[in-house]
């Protein structure tokens, strides 16, 4: 699921009032993380996730591998701030402009 400029700029729109649903902190990128990530998608589609690992190359492969893992999109990164976003199967709540 490859994304245009035009899509990530109404999701990050959208994303900006919105509150950090899952932590990443000092134990890093675990199963129960990318399990928790997993479910946050389900429900919600669009999801910021805090992310305090160490240096900024830490961060950039902790959410890249958090995106990879979960099948999702990396829409945003903006310090130790990260926004996913995934589209739901059945019944998609956000609609992107194409």
């Amino acid at each position: 699921m490859a994304l245009s400029e035009k899509q990530k700029k109404h999701l990050r729109r959208l994303a900006h009032p919105m509150n950090p649903i899952v932590m990443l902190g000092n134990a890093g990128l675990t199963d129960a993380v990318v399990a928790e990530l997993d479910r946050a998608l389900t429900d919600h589609e669009l999801v910021k996730v805090t992310a305090r690992v160490g240096a900024r190359d830490a961060r950039n492969e902790a959410l890249a591998t958090l995106a990879s893992r979960t099948a999702s999109e990396l829409v945003q990164r903006i310090g130790h701030v990260g926004v996913f976003y995934r589209r739901r199967k059945d019944l998609p709540k956000i609609l992107i402009p194409d």
